[in-house]
């Protein structure tokens, strides 16, 4: 759903958090409310934002986004983002396959380095999620 102009922000912030919680486990929704209650406009700004006018929008479904989102974190290096957008990915229907296979298409881009950084954050993720992927 495309973002409407007219939309209050206390709007664009529920349905941010709508979108959040299908995304994220109840321990991520709380991470990021405790930004919020750390720094409430930042909080906010994420909330409404990111997950109420950006992920919300009906172009790519989460899965995809999800997509998007790993990649530029990976081309970043920006690993201490990774956690919860792998638990994220997982949660809307990427496979650990399609995962693995996303850090090593991003190696060939962003180099080894990043990816090698990127594939330890995958791997701690599985382990937590005692998935086991089928490499072979």
């Amino acid at each position: 759903m495309p973002v409407h102009p007219k939309m209050t922000n206390e709007e664009r912030y529920e349905r941010g958090l709508q979108t959040l919680q299908k995304m994220a486990g109840e321990e991520d929704v709380r991470m990021i409310e405790g930004m919020g209650e750390f720094h409430p406009d930042f909080g906010h700004m994420m909330i409404a934002f990111g997950f109420g006018d950006i992920y919300s929008r009906s172009a790519f479904d989460l899965k995809q986004r999800e997509v998007i989102t790993l990649t530029s974190l990976i081309t970043q290096g920006a690993t201490e983002q990774l956690p919860f957008h792998l638990h994220a990915a997982l949660n809307v229907g990427m496979s650990p396959e399609e995962i693995l296979e996303l850090v090593m298409h991003c190696a060939a881009y962003a180099g080894f380095p990043k990816a090698c950084g990127a594939l330890t954050v995958v791997k701690r993720v599985f382990d937590e999620r005692n998935i086991v992927p089928n490499t072979k």
